[in-house]
């Protein structure tokens, strides 16, 4: 039994607070270390990222928001569930149902989407086709995270014939109080506490089951303090008459309007104050980020804690944003394994997030797949041999 969790825009530095004894106990028995987002480090291109195992340029959930060349018109959100958009590499419970392995979800970003499938062009819109988890749950944010820990038990009280043995869960708190007022904030400080009473909730029922797992609790990115006194404008750079701004926030992303290309150019390839600018086909190699259509021909980051804003903000704020530099140490996100597999008490080197999809392949007893951006090599020293 594997349970995959994730506590999105948790930091690994949370756990020094003193105020998540349950997840700290988890780590110190276990194993830790710190993991990079891929970018951008944003929630959904990073959860595909963990449950695909190649990055946001390949699978293509390459944004929160984004475009594809191909639906003129059509914008992507958080709430798109087209198989369209993550068609291009199939989830690990994909792979996992086609091998007999039973998949369970109580919430991730994308497990409700029938992957393979396709959808209707006219109302009602019926997707016919596709692949889901055998059981899974459409997000709400409004579900207490303590229902969600409630399912994932119930589902272990099956019988073996039925019970899954990749489940999925989700917490959305941490990231919520972070973006409303900051990583040093006492709303995280309380959101901590909570979604560690949970956590703790899920080991303990798991524990009165009898029911072992391998537990691995990770998030998809980290958080950085962000302010209103530490905004780019973009209209004072680049001219709405020359580009439209497609996504902004600590890094932003522009399509030229038709022959203004040399325009946006000139304007954004040039020394900026606090952010750094490139066509797409030129951001660093580092980031692996720029192949794909759905990414717009110009992409600008910001320096660690400003942001690129469309205009300058008219109301005073202090709060939290992702989206950086993965290899900013703000962005940094947790990892913890423990369980049967794992040794005790060990740590790793920093890893990119590409290697928890194998690893997750390795607990199923999935073979290894080469096509992936990563292996599992990282965690090789720290699983317990049969």
């Amino acid at each position: 039994m594997t349970i995959l969790v994730s506590i999105d825009g948790f930091r690994p530095d949370y756990l020094d607070r003193g105020l998540t004894p349950n997840l700290s106990r988890l780590a110190a028995q276990g194993v830790t270390g710190p993991m990079r987002p891929s970018f951008p480090s944003k929630t959904y291109p990073n959860h595909w990222t963990l449950v695909t195992g190649v990055r946001p340029d390949r699978h293509g959930i390459t944004a929160n928001m984004m475009e594809d060349p191909s639906r003129p018109g059509e914008v992507f959100t958080m709430a798109t569930d087209d198989p369209f958009w993550w068609n291009a590499v199939p989830p690990i419970w994909v792979t996992a149902e086609k091998a007999g392995v039973r998949t369970a979800s109580m919430f991730w970003p994308g497990s409700n989407v029938a992957w393979g499938g396709s959808r209707a062009t006219a109302w009602p819109n019926d997707i016919t086709g596709g692949a889901r988890p055998h059981d899974w749950q459409a997000f709400s944010q409004q579900l207490p995270g303590d229902n969600r820990v409630r399912q994932v038990i119930d589902w272990m009280r099956r019988p073996a014939a039925s019970r899954p043995r990749f489940v999925t869960t989700y917490f959305d708190v941490v990231d919520t109080e972070g973006h409303r007022n900051g990583p040093d904030s006492a709303g995280v400080n309380a959101a901590l506490q909570e979604v560690d009473g949970q956590i703790g909730a899920l080991v303990a029922g798991l524990a009165e089951l009898g029911q072992p797992a391998n537990l691995i609790i990770v998030s998809d990115h980290g958080m950085a303090p962000t302010s209103s006194e530490r905004v780019v404008a973009l209209d004072k750079i680049v001219s709405a008459s020359d580009a439209r701004v497609v996504e902004s926030g600590p890094y932003a992303t522009f399509a030229p309007l038709p022959g203004r290309d040399a325009a946006v150019a000139s304007a954004l390839l040039r020394p900026q104050p606090h952010m750094e600018c490139w066509r797409k086909e030129a951001i660093p190699a580092k980031f692996h980020y720029g192949r794909n259509p759905r990414i717009p021909a110009f992409v600008c980051l910001a320096e660690d804690g400003w942001e690129l804003q469309k205009t300058a903000p008219s109301v005073a704020y202090s709060r939290g944003s992702h989206g950086f530099d993965p290899y900013a140490p703000s962005m940094t996100a947790l990892f913890i394994a423990n369980g049967p597999a794992f040794a005790a008490g060990k740590r790793v080197n920093a890893f990119d997030n590409v290697a928890v999809a194998p690893l997750l392949r390795t607990l199923l007893g999935l073979p290894a797949d080469p096509t992936l951006d990563g292996t599992d090599a990282v965690f090789r020293p720290v699983l317990r041999r049969k």
